[in-house]
């Protein structure tokens, strides 16, 4: 099922058929809405007609809030399910108990550990004891880093940057094309167009000569952008392909634990990330929010099987059969490179105890000494990591953020405006990407720490998607997005006081829209 949307190419407007919202999605809706209500009435009408049931719902509603303010949750996240307990009785506790937290099944906590398990093994020891003569400091985030995620210290892997989807593209191809053994590729977003039938063309030729070719996408990701039974279409070209997390109609959190990870890999040799999904508008081919800013970056060397481990599990946790690992998926290579990286993933409770991508950023932000520059779509951060930039400000370190002049949703932009204020008030420096919608995700200290990867500075990425990253320290990369930083910023628009005046209307909804944000 098609529509069609006008776009802007090359000064020129084009019309182009997308998918619109397939049936299976609108039933999955549907069911999981009757679900709830179904739930809610029944506990309703028992509450009328069952002499005293009422009370046990009191008590239930008492114990829910209990519950809530003894959690180890961020405040910023208990205050909003509180006030939606206490100010509608019986719903707000019962869809608490729905929503509040993922539900992981027995089979699927079992198969998570057989795959991480059967995942490459690695001693970092000698490297943490170099990196610890060389930088104490570098030495603790790094080793906080790999307990946090399971994942492992590397050097001796070269990295490409890429700032912008056009540049990475044609690299990527070339890669693809050099494919022996396997392509692996996760994306939220696939879309049908000239960046995804160029890479699928070549997957198809693969495919054909026996190469191991593994798709993953996301469900709701893509429900607008691809066919309801597209992993049916991949695999009919020999492509085995799942997307993430299925769309069900369950009513637990499968709405909200997407995955939002960007990754290639390819034959264990090469990895990409970064914020660039395999659609048109990431490689500036149609035109949506004017020009579109993002970031990647290639690895080349052992570091890349963190991202074919993050790939398996994903797989192997959305597919029937487990894929078998071996040895050879995670191939010894013998490559000169300065600097120190961490591939990582990041995503939601109980899978993460917690929150990796965060604390990789307040890491950052506390041991800065110059500056932090950071990159992001989208700013509706919680008061812990908000008060991290602000210190970092108030040390006297450089902080500046630039995020889109063009939202792609406006009430996210305007919550995203909600914090400059508060944040320009301690010194920090917000910019707005003039030429249109920025959605890099780069982080930048003292020319000697970044993260690349496809964390957003919001709650999506922050608390409920399955995310990753690229951790580095005193890598040559670090130069090339230190400049390009600097060139976005030289194209984007200072923030000033003047600029932040809202009539009592919009500062009434941003303020409301706010407390729920975590729950967004």
């Amino acid at each position: 099922m098609k529509t069609k949307y006008r776009y802007r190419v090359n000064n020129k407007e084009v019309e182009q058929e997308v998918n619109y919202i397939p049936f299976r999605y609108i039933l999955a809706i549907l069911i999981t809405v009757f679900e709830v209500l179904a739930i809610i009435g029944i506990v309703v009408v028992l509450c009328v007609y069952v002499p005293y049931f009422y009370v046990m719902c009191g008590l239930t509603e008492i114990a829910c809030i209990i519950k809530i303010i003894a959690s180890d949750d961020n405040p910023d996240y208990k205050v909003p399910w509180l006030l939606f307990v206490m100010i509608i009785p019986i719903a707000g506790f019962m869809l608490y108990f729905i929503f509040y937290s993922r539900k992981l099944s027995n089979k699927y906590v079992k198969r998570l550990k057989l795959l991480k398990a059967a995942s490459y093994k690695k001693d970092d020891s000698r490297l943490f004891e170099y990196l610890a003569s060389e930088n104490p400091v570098a030495a603790s985030q790094a080793k906080m880093l790999t307990n946090i995620s399971e994942s492992h210290l590397f050097t001796d892997t070269a990295q490409t940057y890429f700032p912008l989807g056009e540049d990475m593209h044609p690299r990527l191809l070339e890669d693809l094309s050099r494919a022996e053994k396997f392509i692996y590729m996760e994306y939220f977003i696939i879309e049908e167009g000239k960046f995804w039938n160029s890479i699928l063309d070549i997957l198809k030729e693969k495919a054909s000569c026996g190469v191991d070719v593994k798709v993953v996408y996301d469900d709701i990701g893509c429900m607008m952008t691809l066919p309801g039974d597209y992993h049916k279409i991949l695999k009919s070209y020999g492509i085995n392909a799942t997307p993430f997390s299925r769309l069900r109609g369950q009513a637990d959190s499968e709405f909200n634990n997407r995955s939002h990870r960007k990754i290639t890999v390819i034959d264990g040799k090469v990895g990409y990330t970064g914020g660039i999904n395999l659609a048109d508008e990431y490689i500036n081919e149609i035109e949506k929010y004017g020009h579109w800013k993002d970031i990647g970056i290639r690895l080349e060397g052992e570091a890349v099987w963190e991202l074919t481990r993050l790939f398996l599990i994903d797989y192997g946790i959305n597919v029937k059969k487990m894929p078998e690992i071996s040895e050879d998926m995670f191939p010894a290579q013998n490559i000169s490179e300065r600097g120190y990286i961490i591939p990582f993933g990041d995503g939601p409770h109980p899978l993460y105890d917690r929150r990796v991508g965060k604390s990789v950023i307040q890491n950052m932000l506390n041991s800065a000494v110059k500056y932090v520059y950071m990159t992001t779509p989208y700013l509706i951060i919680d008061n812990d990591l908000c008060q991290s930039i602000e210190n970092a400000a108030l040390r006297g370190v450089d902080v500046r953020i630039t995020v889109p002049h063009i939202p792609d949703k406006k009430l996210i932009f305007g919550m995203t405006r909600s914090f400059y204020h508060r944040l320009m008030s301690a010194g920090v420096k917000i910019y707005e990407y003039g030429p249109g919608f920025i959605h890099a995700k780069g982080y930048l200290a003292d020319d000697e720490y970044a993260m690349i990867g496809t964390i957003n500075l919001d709650y999506r990425s922050l608390v409920h998607h399955f995310e990753n990253g690229v951790w580095m320290y005193k890598c040559d990369v670090i130069k090339d997005l230190k400049s390009d930083i600097e060139n976005t910023m030289s194209k984007s628009i200072r923030v000033t006081q003047t600029m932040l005046k809202t009539n009592i209307i919009q500062g009434f909804i941003r303020a409301v829209v706010r407390i729920f944000a975590p729950m967004l």
